[in-house]
């Protein structure tokens, strides 16, 4: 037996079989006209967004999040994005976020991902449709190394609001770090930190600097063949912080299906819009997987955990077991 191509016994990647692929292809929702959100909603939608945009319902969106390719030569599946001017790849991100603002709800969220690349480039479309508050930049670990350049091991999230009206729920996307010195009061009791059977460990506001995200990779439940898949623990921090249960959350741009996997896990409807058949029939796997396993990869009891926490990672394992 050839064995060139199996698999490594880890590997955890999800994949469709032919069988897989026709059945949740079924699944799959195309629109034709202008659509009802009862229509829409936690459905995968698989068409061009920007055939898609004219029809969806206007201020249905509680949280936008926007994976769009960045300013490179990249192949998703089929589809080919090419690299191109700083001038030309801002009208297209004009081109579907100016329309997609008749979609958000006026308290609505937006994040949109990007690289140091593109990062001019969305400043200047965001910041004319709406309030931009905050650039979160996130360290990817994975990244080839340069010879004459610095290594590119960041990306960018832009995050924005409609208005002044907009949720942020701080509490839960507090960050649970391991105590290095544990300062005490004079009676001798925790300075800003707590002890458990865990260890010592201090909650710390969530800040616009992430270093405890792990790109998914072959031996990770999430992972899947997607080139820029990202960590289910990214997108749970963003549908945390930004919407409350039960509210809609909407990505254009779907992909594997990471953001409307997270909002089913969190309790939140979901509308994903994905070109590539193949992609939005992982998306459709995932949600499925889903309804039977709603962990998250780096969040637990409430709380994201730093990365590679010893505590965490024995909670995990404890929890696959049962």
């Amino acid at each position: 037996m050839n064995t060139a191509n199996r698999p490594a016994p880890r590997n955890r990647t999800i994949t469709l079989t032919e069988a897989e692929k026709a059945a949740y292809k079924t699944h799959l929702l195309q629109l034709n006209g202008q659509t009802r959100l009862d229509t829409i909603l936690d459905r995968t939608l698989c068409q061009d967004v920007f055939i898609v945009l004219p029809w969806l319902p206007e201020h249905f969106v509680d949280l936008l999040i926007a994976d769009p390719p960045y300013n490179l030569d990249k192949a998703f599946g089929e589809q080919q994005f090419n690299q191109q001017s700083q001038a030309d790849y801002a009208a297209w991100l004009e081109s579907w976020l100016g329309p997609l603002r008749r979609t958000l709800k006026p308290t609505a969220s937006l994040y949109v991902c990007g690289d140091w690349r593109a990062s001019a480039a969305l400043h200047s479309v965001l910041e004319k449709h709406f309030i931009v508050r905050n650039r979160i930049t996130w360290e990817r670990e994975k990244g080839r190394g340069a010879q004459r350049n610095w290594k590119n091991c960041a990306e960018d999230i832009w995050f924005c609001t409609v208005s002044d009206d907009y949720v942020f729920n701080v509490d839960a996307v507090k960050l649970k770090r391991r105590v290095i010195a544990p300062y005490t009061h004079e009676d001798g009791a925790p300075k800003d930190w707590e002890e458990d059977d865990d260890g010592r460990f201090r909650l710390t506001h969530p800040s616009n600097l992430w270093t405890d995200l792990t790109v998914p990779f072959w031996s990770m439940p999430e992972n899947t063949p997607h080139p820029t898949q990202k960590p289910e623990k990214l997108l749970a921090k963003l549908i945390l912080a930004s919407s409350n249960t039960g509210d809609v959350v909407f990505d254009p741009f779907l992909g594997s299906g990471t953001t409307s996997v997270v909002a089913k896990k969190l309790q939140r409807h979901y509308v994903g819009v994905e070109i590539d058949e193949t992609y939005a029939c992982l998306a459709e796997k995932r949600l499925a997987l889903a309804a039977a396993d709603a962990r998250i990869q780096g969040y637990t009891d409430g709380y994201f955990w730093e990365r590679n926490t010893l505590a965490f990672q024995k909670k995990q394992e404890a929890g696959c077991k049962k």
